[in-house]
């Protein structure tokens, strides 16, 4: 990744698609064996390591950086059926690997959905994120926020800085090291298998109303 960083161009790539290709070989055998390690300790739908790829060709369209290519590989993985939510991320890039979990875009529902419970109860959550093995691993809550407060939502909210979220993610970062490792995928399997208290409890929080009552039959 890093000769592509250096030489982000097509003419470039065109000569060196084998090299590229090889690298794509290899990350498709890195999804697939992480695969199975995940579906040890959750429900994956993402049906093969493959389909967990994410391209490497920028869409330029509506972008100031008209790079054709990213500098990273990466893939995600869904998790399985309407209780389960949340989504799985990694990206490999020298000196900047990591993976990703939570809610990077939830939709209008579920986020107003997601900020109502917040509002009525926020100490499961925030006794989860402050647990002392969460933040070594975790650090703090990520994402996009709004400036002030949501429509309909009390700036004076003693809740409010979790409210003010858009996007709900938790990262951890690896060594380079780390990333070339053979036992790299259990590192990235077990990291996100510690990402299982938050990613069940805003599941419950998604599938229940505010009295607890299901409301995945309505969805």
């Amino acid at each position: 990744m890093k000769k592509i960083s250096k030489n982000n161009n097509k003419e470039w790539f065109t000569k060196n698609k084998l090299v590229y290709q090889s690298a794509h070989a290899e990350l498709v055998s890195f999804a697939d064996i992480l695969l199975v390690e995940m579906n040890k300790h959750d429900s994956i739908e993402t049906p093969s390591g493959k389909k967990s790829l994410y391209r490497i060709y920028n869409d330029v369209r509506f972008s100031k950086d008209k790079s054709p290519y990213k500098n990273n590989i990466g893939g995600g993985f869904r998790r399985a059926t309407k209780q389960r939510r949340g989504g799985y991320y990694f990206h490999i890039e020298p000196g900047n690997s990591f993976v990703g979990g939570g809610f990077f875009s939830p939709n209008a529902e579920d986020l107003l959905h997601i900020r109502n419970h917040l509002s009525a109860d926020p100490k499961t959550l925030k006794k989860i994120l402050n647990e002392a093995s969460f933040k070594k691993t975790f650090g703090s809550l990520l994402g996009d926020k709004v400036k002030t407060a949501p429509r309909g939502f009390d700036v004076d909210d003693e809740n409010i800085d979790l409210i003010r979220h858009k996007q709900f993610i938790i990262k951890h970062y690896f060594t380079n090291e780390e990333v070339l490792s053979k036992n790299f995928h259990i590192l990235v399997s077990n990291t996100f298998k510690k990402m299982r208290p938050y990613l069940d409890y805003m599941s419950e929080i998604l599938t229940t109303d505010l009295n607890g009552e299901s409301v995945v039959s309505r969805q």
